[in-house]
């Protein structure tokens, strides 16, 4: 917001008239890069280390700490990046198996051998294509 704020809270309103609307909802932006002595400027601090000794949050460098540390933290994290990878890849395999629905020219078997979805999958993305 260029204000240098740690925080920005939004209010809702009419235009016409400037009153509030009472909807419930609310929208407070955080500034990332403020690092005022605060708490919120603290915690912007840690979030931008990498390293738990450069924390002020001890609960948030222990986490750190155990995922970065920790035989267990840093299998875990190798396996959530490995899960993303493959998700990541599952859903640029069903753009192009899309794709190949979209051009007409595909058998579903041809579909399936080249992104390596199953047919139950391909038969899916086609169904919804068509809705």
């Amino acid at each position: 917001m260029g204000k240098g704020w740690p925080l920005y809270p939004i209010e809702r309103c009419f235009l016409g008239t400037g009153e509030r609307f009472e909807d419930g909802s609310h929208i407070l932006y955080v500034n990332g890069a403020y690092r005022g002595d605060t708490p919120v400027g603290k915690l912007m601090h840690d979030f931008s280390f990498t390293d738990a000794a450069d924390m002020y949050y001890g609960t948030l460098a222990g986490r750190v700490r155990f995922f970065k540390e920790s035989k267990e933290g840093i299998e875990i994290m190798c396996q959530a990046m490995e899960d993303m990878r493959n998700q990541t890849l599952k859903e640029g395999m069903k753009e192009v198996a899309l794709r190949m629905l979209a051009a007409g020219k595909y058998a579903l078997e041809e579909i399936i051998n080249i992104s390596g979805l199953s047919l139950e999958e391909v038969k899916q993305l086609k169904a919804d294509r068509s809705a």
